[in-house]
């Protein structure tokens, strides 16, 4: 039974004033950098094979600085786990967006449909690599959400469910079906640091 421990990105800048962040390469700011660090306290209790990252900077921050207390040899990067592209609304704040587009989604932007098939591609690949191991994940909130919406047939996901800066999501595969254990959670982290909008 292959488990995936996915944990997303610490808060960067953008992050802060709801600015939508995509294939920007922005850094961690000094909360997220807290954040990261509390989910590598709490994760160096558990067991993992192998650490793979997004190759995005905020994302492989983040597994830099848990693995920094996990302790496994080498970060893997795969590129199947980098953001959505949001194309032209990219760097432009939620409300920006909304009376620009109207609350329509711009051509430009990745769908949720290649992004889904893009981030499932992974997990298959990671399953087919590290099949019966345990695999800690970083990457971010668009990637969770499509993985969500993907192994629950639409019931979380895009739209429906709020992945914070710094939190944990449990997923396993249980012969060859990808179960859901928790999603979202944000108890390791100091309380001043899991209040993220």
């Amino acid at each position: 039974m292959t488990k995936i421990c996915l944990v997303r990105h610490g808060e960067t800048d953008w992050n802060a004033v709801r600015r939508i962040q995509g294939r920007e390469d922005i850094p961690l700011n000094d909360k997220g950098k807290k954040q990261a660090e509390e989910c590598g306290h709490y994760l160096k209790d558990f067991y993992f094979d192998v650490i793979i990252s997004s190759p995005m900077v905020r994302a492989r921050q983040t597994a830099d600085l848990i693995n920094n207390q996990v302790g496994l040899p080498a970060i893997i990067e795969m590129a199947d786990f980098m953001e959505r592209d949001y194309g032209l609304v990219s760097g432009m704040t939620i409300e920006e967006k909304k009376k620009k587009f109207l609350n329509q989604e711009h051509p430009s932007v990745e769908s949720w449909e290649a992004l889904s098939q893009r981030v499932m591609k992974g997990i298959d690949t990671i399953h087919e690599i590290y099949k019966g191991q345990s695999v800690l994940l970083v990457v971010h909130g668009g990637v969770i959400n499509a993985i969500l919406g993907s192994i629950s047939n639409e019931e979380l996901g895009h739209g429906k469910t709020k992945i914070m800066n710094g939190s944990i999501t449990n997923i396993e595969n249980q012969n060859g079906t990808w179960v859901i254990h928790n999603y979202n959670q944000v108890g390791h982290l100091s309380l001043s640091y899991s209040n993220n909008d």
